[in-house]
């Protein structure tokens, strides 16, 4: 099916199908912490941020995201021109299994995006994942319609914290060319911690660390690699595939040599921090 066939399935106006950045400057970038499967479904002050943070832009010619939830062990992008929903959970109620954001992919920029990192090996998946939750439970509040092409970018978990900075390094020249780049995780992500009892509310340490690499991200995002000595990284990152998305972001900053600033934070249930950061044009 080509992206033209997409469009009429998804009643997307003629005058709408090939819409591009209505700006010269650079498209922003973002990191969203995306929380809870459920934010995609109800409405709140943080996916409130999220579609302001989309309305206040020029609608990009594309959308790459990084999503804590393609965390495997290479690295690639989505190459399908029809990516399918992935429901990559469990125990949530049915009308979030329900949910299907049928957004087109681009298998012309994912060739593209293997171009620019070269010699950097990114794999072009033509069949094996999707759009995952880490990213349409976003887009549907960004760009309800779908009519936005969307590729995923794996994480390579078998790589350190300086190959994802320096991938989102190479991938800066992108922004230029009308892609909306976003990083999908949570700055702060201990599930083994949640305390159900404690919705809208953050440990000290999870504070702590939110804090600390607020003052880096907005400061001076290449010192990002500095995170994993700070004295609440273990609590905060027990595991890495929610925080490296920011490191991608890091590397746009580091590149643009502008610092980020906040779109909005907040804590759930002891253990997650919700912040999320955008780059603007310098």
């Amino acid at each position: 099916m080509s992206t033209e066939d997409t469009y009429e399935r998804l009643g997307v106006p003629e005058a709408e199908r090939h819409a591009t950045p209505d700006s010269t400057g650079d498209m922003p970038a973002a990191f969203i912490g995306h929380g809870s499967p459920m934010n995609a479904i109800e409405q709140n002050r943080y996916t409130d941020a999220w579609s302001t943070f989309a309305a206040s832009m020029p609608k990009p010619k594309a959308i790459l995201v990084v999503s804590a939830h393609w965390y495997v062990n290479i690295t690639a992008v989505t190459a399908m021109r029809v990516p399918r929903t992935i429901h990559d959970f469990y125990g949530f109620p049915q009308p979030l299994f329900d949910v299907e954001y049928p957004a087109p992919g681009d298998p012309e920029l994912a060739q593209r995006i293997t171009d620019i990192v070269e010699p950097t090996y990114v794999g072009l998946d033509a069949d094996s994942w999707g759009i995952d939750h880490g990213t349409w439970s976003v887009l549907r509040h960004m760009y309800p319609r779908a009519d936005v092409p969307v590729l995923q970018l794996s994480i390579n978990a078998e790589l350190p914290f300086d190959y994802h900075f320096n991938l989102g390094v190479k991938l800066h020249q992108l922004r230029s060319e009308g892609v909306l780049i976003l990083g999908s995780g949570n700055v702060v992500h201990n599930l083994r911690l949640v305390d159900w009892h404690s919705p809208g509310q953050g440990t000290d340490w999870a504070r702590r660390f939110d804090d600390a690499m607020r003052d880096i991200m907005t400061h001076d995002a290449s010192e990002l690699g500095a995170a994993s000595a700070h004295g609440d990284y273990a609590m905060a990152v027990p595991t890495p595939d929610h925080f490296l998305p920011l490191a991608y972001v890091a590397g746009l900053a580091a590149a643009a040599k502008t610092p980020a600033t906040t779109i909005i934070d907040g804590y759930e249930m002891g253990s997650l921090s919700m912040t999320a950061y955008q780059l603007r044009s310098a």
